[in-house]
């Protein structure tokens, strides 16, 4: 047979398949471990240097210039350049850097570069150098972390491998800073990604050694513990000391971390100072208080290796845990870049050494020094909730055997004592106070993060035989709208064959009776059903690709193209929580109709018993002062394999709830047509809804607080809000007035509560009357055109039920304006009224943040209800910038309303 010369395309084509197989993020991420596990010892490294540079300064220039004159002003100056340098430079690496890093490995979208691991390595050098009591090992985590980002960007690494990248340079930054590799690794693991995949585990133990090896070479021994001369010792009769230690660190951990959260509080609420005043203040207070203590006390690592040698007396040990205590959260709570660790093995290290002592003069058994290092683990166990990486580090730093049984005692005791007394992580609580929730069954996640393959492929995919010929291959493209067709025999993926492959075919003379097997494109690139969505779209981009096979094995189980991303990220955007094929239509299984005398009509979706009889009950109150006719839905939803139209569904329960909402309608006068929806998707089904029944307002209850990353209320109110023209108002009830309202209609108190008619001794027309008349203060804020304000238009509706009502306009402005304009507050408090028959109060209010001055007034004057109103995307804007309503929403306990004007 003549050799036939293979065309450029198809050279090019098997180069491209060589490096893609050599680009694979698997054999990529062992290079790219390497890598950020060297640059993280470096930058440990520096660190350690530079904090251990200033930091013998300033204890040497001590004993030159009077104490009690250059420590204060040390850490006042240096205070406020690193608060200054924190504030303009990157706000991202204020605190210790751990939560910032835990949200970014939960797929939340915030800054892990080169310019916050510079950021944080400066500011980290200045705030430990001048004499915060923080320590440096924290920051490494937020260091190592940001340099592999800033390294992923750099290389082709898809979006899954570029989150385990950032967990390598996490457990590289802190192995460098301890020296501890496996603790690197394991704290990653137990903490930050609660990921124990092979790829995670590999890649993060290559980076932690490389880390740890770069650090030990060029830094030294990073604790400076030299515990050879000194020995350890334990015995059988010990150990109820040790559980004493154990209950002791967990008690004093958790007040410990409830202290930083309530300092961090009071710095927002109470003191209002700007970052480098709050930090320089921190400083300040530390430079005092440490000027008055002994000279051992003005080095945080050597106080730490005098309290381990057993040198210091139970006073000593006493005033340092007492001292370390308060300052560490002094200089904490001022947002000073720094970590925990180093402080808690200080605390630790002195509360083991107290106990230790306490053990000598009584029992006579056990070494103080022994304690001393296993309070250190049980003190950084109740602080970070990692007990594991606890025992390891102080093993790893020490390699005493005869310490992991004390250890394991009083970390695992600690670890419960302070889960029951505080149950939660400390970055878990700090990330909610900058409004950010994670759980550890569902952490927040990016856009296409939290779908996978599975999720979005389309099922029913058209193959074809590898034995088909040329012709027949034409005839099946002629056929079909598909650009392409997976090769598939005996069920196995074989290959792919595209327009491209029959033209390239074509030019090579591969016409009639020449089989597709030897034209095909072999070994195509795949996605597994569990691979997320931004993982497909990597590998879509990556390789210039148009469709993906989906496999499970070498079985071919559906077919992604670039058309089912672009429908999920559509969906995402307009708020829309369809998966794979779009749902059918939904289905009205059960109405009723009432005469249609209103002049517009408000849709109330009922889905809560709980919560629907003060919904309805304020919708009445709406529907009688516009006139409108009452529309109440309930959907019952079915399995999307299921048509609407076809599957049978009960609807006892349903009609149950529908049937309060006539009787308070005929209490009202007011006409009511009632639904029952069988539907694959709720938002949908209420956009349905809005269309066919021509809804003017629709009225919808809201939890309050969401955790998922690109969500504002949560799916189905985030689709109304979006896509509805009509008027839109959101109801968060306060929980105390619900269970008081419930109370008084003598309806259970339970949320699950089921579905039941009400008790013959309670007149049907009182459900929810006491819920509503327990809203008698209300707080308006006002901004702009008093004349647009959607809400102004609902209050006299709101106060109707209110026995004694008080409304309070309130205006906010920031501290830049010296002299707002109150023209329109004004406006707003004469409009008001002369529209209700009760006390109408006007304020203006300075402050940095809108949710903040709210909830301080509701506060201070006890307000039942807030009401927000905005336009559709005005009130969107200011959520995406700062989620102003979930924000008043968590800090308040009385009811929210938000009102969207229509579109």
């Amino acid at each position: 047979m003549p050799h036939i010369p293979i065309p450029k395309q198809f050279r090019e084509s098997s180069k491209v398949i060589e490096s893609q197989l050599f680009l694979q993020p698997k054999r990529l991420a062992i290079f790219e471990a390497c890598l950020i596990g060297l640059i993280s010892g470096l930058a440990g490294v520096l660190l350690k240097l530079g904090v251990g540079w200033l930091g013998s300064w300033r204890v040497a220039t001590s004993t030159v210039i009077p104490a009690f004159i250059l420590l204060p002003s040390v850490g006042l100056l240096g205070g406020l350049l690193t608060g200054f340098l924190v504030e303009r430079w990157a706000p991202e690496t204020s605190g210790s850097g751990i939560p910032h890093v835990k949200a970014a490995l939960a797929g939340v979208n915030l800054s892990l570069n080169l310019r916050v691991a510079v950021a944080k390595l400066l500011t980290t050098i200045l705030a430990v150098g001048s004499g915060l009591t923080l320590g440096r090992q924290g920051p490494t985590v937020q260091i190592g972390a940001s340099l592999a980002s800033w390294i992923g960007h750099l290389m082709p690494t898809s979006p899954d491998y570029r989150r385990q990248l950032i967990a390598c340079g996490a457990a590289a930054g802190l192995a460098a800073g301890f020296n501890a590799p496996i603790a690197g690794v394991l704290f990653v693991v137990e903490e930050l990604l609660h990921d124990v995949s092979g790829l995670t585990l590999g890649t993060a133990i290559i980076a932690s050694f490389i880390g740890a090896v770069v650090s030990q070479l060029l830094g030294g021994d990073s604790l400076n513990l030299n515990l050879r001369e000194y020995q350890t010792s334990f015995a059988a009769q010990e150990i109820p000391f040790y559980i004493l230690l154990g209950v002791l660190a967990g008690l004093l951990g958790a007040l410990f971390s409830k202290g930083i959260i309530a300092g961090l509080q009071f710095n927002r609420k109470t003191l209002k100072l700007a970052l480098p005043w709050r930090v320089a203040l921190a400083g300040l207070i530390c430079g005092l208080v440490i000027a008055a203590l002994p000279e051992n006390f003005r080095n945080n690592t050597g106080l730490r290796e005098f309290l381990l040698t057993g040198e210091a007396t139970g006073k000593t040990s006493l005033i340092a845990f007492v001292a370390h205590f308060f300052l560490t959260i002094i200089s904490a709570a001022s947002g000073a870049p720094g970590g925990l660790f180093a402080p808690s093995l200080v605390l630790g290290s002195a509360l083991g050494h107290i106990v230790g002592i306490l053990q000598a003069d009584w029992l006579g058994v056990g070494l103080p020094v022994t304690y001393a290092l296993a309070g250190m683990g049980a003190f950084f166990c109740a602080v970070s909730r990692a007990p594991i990486t606890a025992v390891v580090i102080v093993f790893e730093i020490t390699a005493d055997f005869k310490l992991v049984l004390p250890l394991m005692i009083c970390s695992v005791v600690a670890y419960l004592v302070a889960e029951k007394v505080d149950s939660g992580s400390l970055y878990d609580r700090l990330l909610e106070l900058k409004g950010i929730q994670l759980t550890k069954d569902k952490p927040a996640v990016d856009a296409l993060s939290d779908l996978y393959a599975a999720n979005v492929m389309q099922r029913q995919v058209e193959t074809l035989s590898s034995l088909l010929t040329f012709d027949e291959v034409m005839q099946a493209f002629s056929r079909s709208h598909h650009r392409g067709f997976p090769v598939v025999d005996g069920g196995k993926l074989v290959g792919i064959v595209s327009q491209s492959d029959l033209k390239n075919a074509k030019d090579r003379n591969f016409t009639g009776q020449f089989l597709l097997k030897e034209f095909m494109t072999p070994q195509p690139i795949t996605v597994k059903t569990n691979d997320t969505l931004s993982e497909v779209l990597y590998r879509l981009n990556n390789y210039n690709l148009s469709r993906l096979p989906v496999t499970e094995g070498r079985r071919l189980v559906g077919i992604i193209t670039r058309s089912d991303i672009i429908r999920v990220e559509s969906d995402r955007l307009s708020g829309e929580t369809t998966q794979g094929p779009h749902p059918e239509p939904s289905y009205v299984v059960y109405q009723t109709r009432a005469p249609q005398l209103g002049n517009g009509r408000l849709l109330v979706p009922l889905s809560n018993p709980y919560t629907a009889p003060a919904l309805l009950r304020l919708a009445a109150t709406i529907a009688r002062d516009r006139n409108y006719e009452l529309e109440c839905l309930q959907i019952m939803l079915v399995p999307r394999n299921s048509s609407p139209s076809e599957t049978a569904v009960r609807t006892t329960k349903s009609r149950r709830l529908l049937q309060q909402a006539e009787r308070i309608a005929r209490h009202w006068n007011v006409p009511l047509h009632t639904q029952i929806r069988v539907a694959h998707d709720v938002p949908s089904a209420i956009l349905e809804t809005i269309g066919e029944r021509h809804i003017d307002l629709i009225l919808m209850g809201w939890q309050g607080e969401i955790s998922t990353t690109g969500r504002i209320f949560g799916d189905v109110v985030d689709t109304v809000i979006r896509q509805a023209e009509c008027e839109v108002i959101l109801v968060k009830w306060s929980e105390k007035l619900l269970q008081k309202g419930q109370k008084g209609d003598g309806h259970p108190k339970s949320k699950t509560a089921e579905i039941s008619a009400p008790h013959s001794n309670i007149e049907s027309e009182e459900l929810g009357l006491h819920t509503l008349m327990g809203l008698q203060r209300w707080l308006v804020p006002i901004r702009g055109s008093y004349k647009q304000a959607a809400a102004l238009r609902l209050l006299p509706a709101f106060v109707a039920a209110s026995e004694v009502p008080e409304i309070k306009l309130c205006q906010v402005h920031q501290p830049s304006v010296a002299a707002p304009d109150r023209h329109e507050l004004k406006q707003a408090a004469e409009f008001l009224k002369r529209r209700v028959s009760c006390e109408v109060v006007a304020t203006s209010v300075c402050a940095k943040s809108v949710s903040d001055a709210l909830i301080d007034l509701a506060h201070n004057d006890q307000c039942d209800a807030i009401v927000l109103g905005a336009s559709r995307e005005g009130l969107l804007k200011q959520v995406i910038q700062g989620n102003i309503p979930e924000a008043v929403a968590r800090g308040c306990e009385c009811t929210i309303i938000l009102v969207r004007s229509a579109t």
